[in-house]
């Protein structure tokens, strides 16, 4: 498969829309709405890479959807993406067998190591971990697990592509503690579940950077480690490469990742290969409204950060001298030099830096800039559009540490003794039980805030 191209398999998207519309079904329910079936005026089921409900509603205008009433908008950048690769993506998904067979000799180039194996992401479980495990397992002939209790954007999309839950990676071994290992989306110790044994590790699939603690094993193992977006990408191009068809499941669970790893596309780490892979299982899934899709998985995304389905980080950031005293306890319990909060806006695609301490505020304008915006004594910076850990966080501080950073003298509320963090309980008049912190020293008063610039 040669490289894609940013300026190839453009369409014509306004085209044929009016005579799609008699065609549409009677309007299914909001979660179906992604994958109803249209008809494109060739005569065959197209779903347009994603794009065929944008394409539905296309306005008199370029680039609009005109919906009931008048109502007009520009469509969004991720229409815009999967329609640009509209043409590409039709013929690679046309030229997949009809059939989930596979073909002998073509088996030969899958790694012998992955037969059979256990395929498992990290011990922060996300929905490329997940995706790309069970991705990962039908296409290697293996069995997915968890590291650890799968997230609710996760949830959501196990549940909207009818995929039963992995189970846990502790329970598989216990009935085959000698089963081969693949690592996916992860390749450091730290990040891996302990119920595993290295020395059964016999394959990585990973997208991240090597960095400290990267697994050292004692043979040679199967290594497919990518500079793209999303672990997912990797396994949907691999499927394609060898001229298999995932089944639409599976299409569909590989299709979220991706979405959810690069931030709809539009994350830093995203690549030409992920957006073609998201035109490309969208035809295979059978996704019409590729945005409606995208907006329903991260409305399951923020339920899990903010405890409602939005997606402003204005509701985090209002709990700011809630979260500081968290940190620094948690910074005390895990024995950590500094530790930071990044909170992320989805939609906007800005983040913010939630510092406590002085340690972690000289270290962040060391990183970002002395002259970045801190705000709320010291305990907020601006990040601007800076939202990615692999591609905008760890290897400026990393460079930051490199480049002959100190830890100031003075270090603030870190020098409290971790016996004065009180203890954590579920706050029984709340009705949905949110776990507080008791009897902290941190704990501000009524009427102050945290303070970061403290010189204890």
């Amino acid at each position: 498969m040669s490289p894609p191209s940013d300026q190839s398999n453009k369409t014509d998207q306004t085209a044929g829309n009016n005579d799609e519309s008699s065609n549409q079904p009677a309007t299914p329910s909001p979660r179906k709405r992604a994958r109803t079936t249209s008809v494109s005026s060739r005569g065959s089921v197209d779903h347009h890479a994603g794009g065929a409900e944008a394409l539905r509603l296309a306005g008199s205008e370029p680039n609009t959807k005109q919906y009931d009433g008048g109502i007009v908008r520009k469509r969004t950048d991720i229409e815009n993406y999967v329609l640009e690769r509209e043409t590409a993506a039709h013929e690679i998904a046309e030229a997949l067998p009809k059939e989930i067979t596979s073909i002998p000799k073509i088996d030969l180039f899958l790694p012998e190591a992955l037969k059979d194996a256990i395929f498992v992401g990290h011990l922060v479980t996300d929905l490329d971990s997940v995706g790309g495990a069970i991705g990962a397992a039908a296409l290697y002939g293996g069995k997915a697990a968890l590291a650890s209790e799968v997230n609710s954007e996760t949830a959501f999309a196990l549940e909207e592509w009818g995929v039963e839950k992995p189970p846990r990676i502790e329970d598989l071994l216990k009935t085959n503690p000698d089963a081969k290992i693949c690592l996916v989306d992860h390749q450091q110790t730290s990040q891996m579940n302990p119920a595993i044994n290295l020395d059964n590790v016999v394959g990585v699939i990973d997208h991240h950077a090597l960095q400290s603690k990267t697994i050292v094993t004692d043979r040679p193992i199967y290594i497919d480690i990518r500079p793209w977006g999303s672990m997912s990408t990797i396994i949907a191009h691999t499927f394609l490469t060898h001229n298999r068809r995932p089944p639409t499941e599976i299409a569909g669970m590989l299709l979220c990742a991706i979405l959810s790893d690069t931030l709809n596309l539009q994350g830093p780490t995203t690549t030409e290969w992920d957006r073609l892979m998201v035109a490309v299982l969208s035809e295979i899934a059978e996704v019409d409204d590729i945005q409606f899709l995208a907006s329903q998985q991260f409305k399951a995304k923020s339920k899990e950060l903010a405890g409602m389905t939005t997606t402003d980080d204005a509701v985090i950031i209002d709990r700011l001298d809630e979260l500081l005293p968290e940190i620094v306890a948690c910074k005390k319990e895990k024995e950590l030099s500094a530790l930071f909060l990044a909170v992320v806006n989805i939609v906007e695609l800005k983040g913010t830096l939630l510092i406590c301490g002085p340690t972690e505020l000289s270290l962040a304008k060391a990183a970002f800039g002395q002259d970045s915006k801190v705000t709320n004594n010291g305990a907020m910076m601006d990040l601007g559009n800076r939202v990615s850990r692999k591609k905008d966080y760890i290897p400026e501080i990393t460079k930051a540490i490199k480049n002959g950073w100190e830890k100031p003298i003075h270090r603030g509320a870190s020098t409290v003794d971790l016996k004065e963090l009180g203890h954590l309980e579920v706050d029984p008049l709340d009705p949905y039980q949110r776990v507080v912190r008791k009897g902290s020293k941190l704990e501000p008063k009524a009427g102050e805030h945290f303070m970061v610039q403290s010189n204890e």
